[in-house]
């Protein structure tokens, strides 16, 4: 897998949910399109395990959280940017989505839920804030981020 492969699995996410608001409908659309169980999901999780063992993803640690951006905001991802984490039984630092954030939640051990969500998609809507929670085990967390919008905050 290479970051140019791992690209265009992405791609086929962000064509379909370019121009939609970021909300729990496109949570919802998200998980009847591309569910936990099915061939593009598990794809992007396969891609996942194996850039991760390459090294070039989640290259960054710090508290207990594997992190990084794996793509920064372009034209060729409809202007979203991608972020995996490696998760396990942690509390993240706490942030803001001035333009939304969209999760997609892929369980590695254990019964692993991210914010109280198992596998599938979750979508935190524009200026929500939260401190990401993984609990009940581990789990790569990608997100999409329109713009790349983010905001480290004090709780």
């Amino acid at each position: 897998m290479t970051p140019d492969q791992f690209q265009a699995l992405i791609a086929k996410v962000t064509g379909e949910i370019a121009g939609r608001p970021v909300d729990a409908q496109l949570a919802d659309f998200l998980n009847e399109r591309f569910p936990a169980n099915g061939a593009d999901f598990q794809a992007i999780f396969a891609a996942c395990k194996d850039a991760v063992a390459a090294g070039w993803m989640c290259e960054r640690e710090h508290g207990g959280i594997k992190f990084g951006r794996v793509i920064k905001p372009t034209d060729a991802l409809h202007g979203f940017s991608v972020d995996v984490v490696e998760m396990a039984d942690v509390v993240g630092p706490q942030h803001a989505h001035p333009n939304g954030e969209i999760d997609m939640i892929m369980p590695l051990e254990g019964d692993a839920k991210f914010d109280g969500h198992g596998a599938g998609w979750f979508v935190y809507g524009p200026g929500s804030v939260h401190k990401p929670t993984v609990m009940g085990g581990r789990a790569y967390v990608l997100y999409l981020l329109p713009q790349g919008a983010i905001e480290f905050t004090r709780p």
